[in-house]
């Protein structure tokens, strides 16, 4: 495969994986971002990556995904642990599978939950746990939960991968162009600050500004992170919730990641009173130790999602679009990467 000059639009968490793989596999790319440098300054607009809990949960997004998604998500839990020891930069990855949790008040929406995600995962053996497996596994949960686990699941540590993302791509040789918002992409060439620059081959990857050349809409997600020294969890945990799922994801540092799945909102602004509510309410339900656990950041951040919900993978000749990842970005990236440069090798034949 011949080498290529390659313009990227984007330097989340795609954009970084792309340039990476690019430039290890020959070519020679520059990547162009709105941002102020390779960590988001306060009160900056960040890429979603940033932002995520970093869940590796093929199955257990089958709740809302088709089983092309659970095989991409897959093939990333192989490509995840391979591409990151190639990276001098230390990320906590872990793949001790997860657990889906419901009070014995909500047994029935999780009975239904599973019975869809048998259906569309009939390979995977999802495993209901006793009191003594469920305390064996997490014994810090309160005593009366429902559990199931979904083996092989796993998470990343998402700051520290972007961060090591971007050090293994520079390595590599990528140049990085900051503060240049690429307003319009064409076969090889894009735009920005009113100049029109050429390449072999453009690459758009970049989620909201992509509009409006594609029909991108921000689904919001919201964070919260606790301290809480001494509190055992070992595994990311999902609650079936009255209105929303939340998720309980333990990182290095006795922190313990809070969040809620999605809002149907593009608003940025800080987390509001009752989603605070909501969310410590339910982490406390579960772990009940978290009662002294400190709220020590907060954070929110709009998740990019087409019409389908379902990514997009668009390569023609001198051109690749990959777009809505919505909240399956850490999940599906490597595998979408992986895609992605065997399309532009076709190409270049």
């Amino acid at each position: 495969m011949p080498s290529l000059q390659i313009g990227l639009a984007g330097a989340g968490l795609m954009g970084r994986l792309l340039a990476w793989r690019l430039t290890l596999a020959g070519h020679r790319v520059t990547v162009f971002d709105p941002a102020s440098g390779p960590e988001p300054a306060a009160g900056e607009a960040r890429a979603a990556g940033w932002t995520a809990a970093g869940m590796l949960s093929p199955v257990a997004e089958l709740e809302c995904a088709n089983a092309s998604m659970a095989a991409l998500g897959q093939r990333s839990l192989l490509l995840w642990p391979q591409w990151l020891a190639q990276c001098r930069q230390p990320v906590f990855f872990a793949q001790r599978g997860s657990l889906l949790l419901a009070h014995p008040s909500d047994r029935g929406m999780a009975q239904r939950l599973l019975a869809v995600l048998q259906s569309r995962s009939p390979g995977v053996a999802i495993e209901a746990l006793d009191t003594t497996r469920r305390e064996a596994l997490e014994p810090g949960l309160q005593s009366q939960l429902l559990a199931w686990l979904m083996p092989g699941e796993g998470q990343i540590h998402s700051v520290q991968a972007m961060q090591a993302l971007f050090a293994a791509a520079s390595e590599a040789g990528v140049q990085w162009r900051w503060d240049q918002m690429v307003d319009a992409i064409e076969a090889g060439r894009l735009r920005t600050e009113g100049d029109w620059q050429r390449f072999d081959c453009v690459i758009d990857t970049r989620g909201l500004g992509a509009r409006p050349e594609l029909p991108v809409r921000g689904v919001r997600g919201e964070l919260l992170w606790l301290h809480a020294p001494g509190v055992p969890l070992h595994r990311p945990l999902r609650l079936l919730h009255a209105r929303h799922r939340v998720y309980l994801v333990p990182r290095p540092g006795d922190l313990i990641v809070v969040g809620a799945s999605e809002i149907e909102s593009e608003d940025r602004s800080s987390i509001s009173l009752r989603s605070t509510v909501e969310l410590l309410a339910a982490a406390h339900s579960v772990i009940p130790e978290l009662a002294e656990a400190r709220v020590v950041h907060s954070e929110t951040n709009l998740r990019p999602a087409l019409p389908d919900n379902l990514p997009l993978l668009h390569s023609e000749a001198g051109l690749v679009r990959i777009n809505g990842l919505f909240r399956h970005g850490w999940l599906i990236a490597p595998a979408l990467a992986e895609q992605a440069l065997a399309q532009l090798e076709l190409q270049s034949k």
